[in-house]
């Protein structure tokens, strides 16, 4: 395994970070409980959960892929050895089953509450803003629209997240499904008033969906805030599987649908055209989506999720593939041809 440090910090993290959405969901506990057993021994480090998983999210379910963390921790007593990155859920419509009071100081607070106890444990060591409050054009959402009803809050977060840190229940911050504008600010709140810096941004990132790179590569790699990938393998869609038919009852497009995002034409062309280069070089579509990844200069770590043990294996042999200059330009001819296929 390979190793980063998470920016600003002395917290070293594997460069595969074990990603759990699936768990209580598409996964059982104790499959939950086997993939973090292998992934340890394979030297993974780092877990990703958030208050809202399982996805998709209900009711019923939210909070459970924690409880399975903190079921392993207890029972594996390896809580010294792994850091757990968790997340507290922005303000939407399919998170009012959580609560609809946003990142109020009392919110983040019982939020916190909650999922230590799920968690099973006294602190958390990244703790992340699973999107922006205000409205704007998060998940793939190419065109913007003013929030005018949204008032600036970046202070109060700060302010409200730093209670949390000097009380020991966390120990860094980041952000997820942010843009550069919002992640600037951070920046700029915690450097004027002496507040707790964001230390990592979790979007997506993959070979379909390399918008990151637009402006968001450049605050990462000047202000040193790394990114944490999540979906490198597009849905399961940069394994090849769906290209070739060979799709599992469980697979997670097949179980839901409506999470299409990359399912697209030309997404699914530009699928197609990663597939040859893979092949013709000797690798999985999936390990070449991976290595990818894992090779960007602004990737701390690289967020896969799987839902066999099979798939675990792949995913994280992905350390030991690097792509070559011949390879990295093929990957480049196909995005040139065809941009961000996949929003």
């Amino acid at each position: 395994m390979k190793y980063t440090t998470i920016p600003n910090t002395d917290i070293k993290v594997s460069k595969i970070c074990l990603g759990s959405m699936t768990w209580g969901n598409q996964n059982t506990e104790a499959e939950g409980h086997e993939q973090m057993d292998y992934a340890l021994d394979q030297g993974v480090n780092f877990i990703d959960t958030a208050e809202l998983y399982p996805v998709p999210a209900t009711a019923e379910m939210s909070g459970r892929t924690s409880e399975i963390i903190g079921t392993w921790l207890k029972k594996s007593s390896q809580r010294n050895k792994v850091i757990i990155a968790s997340k507290i859920a922005g303000s939407g419509d399919y998170t009012a089953h959580i609560r609809t009071t946003g990142f109020s100081p009392n919110s983040i607070k019982k939020a916190i509450d909650s999922e230590l106890e799920r968690l099973q444990t006294d602190y958390i060591d990244l703790y992340q803003l699973h999107w922006p409050e205000r409205d704007t054009n998060r998940f793939g959402v190419r065109d913007f629209k003013l929030d005018t009803k949204w008032k600036d809050n970046f202070y109060e977060i700060l302010h409200s997240l730093e209670g949390e840190i000097k009380a020991g229940r966390i120990r860094n911050i980041g952000i997820s499904n942010e843009n550069s504008w919002g992640t600037m600010r951070y920046l700029e709140e915690s450097k004027n008033h002496n507040l707790p810096r964001v230390a990592t941004i979790q979007n997506a990132y993959s070979m379909l969906t390399r918008t990151f790179e637009t402006d968001l590569a450049e605050v990462s790699l000047r202000e040193n805030v790394g990114l944490l990938a999540y979906s490198p393998m597009a849905f399961g869609v940069l394994s090849g599987k769906y290209i070739k038919g060979n799709v599992a009852d469980n697979a997670r497009l097949k179980l839901f649908p409506r999470f299409a995002r990359y399912s697209g034409e030309q997404a699914t062309e530009a699928a197609k055209r990663y597939l040859k280069i893979a092949e013709d070089n000797g690798m999985t579509l999936a390990q070449m989506s991976l290595a990818f990844v894992n090779q960007r200069p602004f990737v701390t770590s690289n967020i896969i999720g799987a839902t066999t043990l099979e798939q675990l294996k792949e995913n994280i042999d992905s350390i030991n593939v690097t792509l070559n200059d011949a390879v990295l330009e093929q990957i480049d001819a196909v995005h040139e041809a065809m941009p961000n296929p996949a929003p």
